[in-house]
């Protein structure tokens, strides 16, 4: 059975990332951001959102562990921000239903929301430029970069909650990202 784990950022929404996966029938558990990554054995992972960079802990030593992340919100930003990317304030601000433009239908994990969807997402700060080696896979009037991936090294991201009921795709998010870490096992 596939592992994942969801690595905790205090994000207010942390316990429904690890409900959904649980509910699709993934052994899960949640892990407090601090614990070492080679504590744990997974074959995924999920970095879930949370109120700042400042309370990151190890997460992003989890980009080390060669298995397939999902940043969400904050998770995302950690990703860029770690790999080369720029993050900074949006414009917008706060959480809003948003509609997403889904960019590569090709793309494993967002690919099959095209054209579009209805997310719900904050948007206090956003990834405003793409690290080396990734794709913009989703954009929005409000956001430029909505989602990234980078195929190659696994590695993925959304701005949105997929976790949460007003989006309205979220669980396909997060059955894609069971198939992209069944299928790098």
């Amino acid at each position: 059975m596939t592992r994942i784990v969801v690595v905790d950022n205090h994000g207010q929404f942390t316990h429904l990332e690890h409900r959904a996966l649980r509910d699709l029938g993934v052994d899960t558990e949640i892990v407090d951001n601090d614990t070492p990554p080679e504590r744990v054995d997974a074959d995924g992972v999920v970095l879930s959102g949370g109120p700042d960079m400042d309370r990151i802990g190890r997460s992003a030593d989890y980009l080390d562990l060669d298995v397939p992340v999902l940043g969400i919100c904050l998770g995302m930003q950690l990703i860029a921000a770690e790999l080369g990317g720029r993050v900074d304030s949006g414009d917008y601000g706060g959480y809003a239903d948003v509609t997403v433009e889904i960019e590569d239908e090709d793309d494993p994990l967002v690919g099959s929301l095209a054209p579009e969807t209805r997310v719900w997402a904050s948007h206090a700060d956003e990834v405003k430029d793409l690290p080396e080696g990734f794709v913009r896979t989703a954009k929005s009037d409000i956001c430029g970069i909505e989602a990234m991936s980078d195929t190659d090294c696994d590695l993925y991201g959304v701005q949105w909650h997929p976790e949460v009921a007003h989006t309205e795709e979220g669980e396909a998010v997060f059955e894609n990202f069971l198939a992209i870490c069944d299928a790098a096992e």
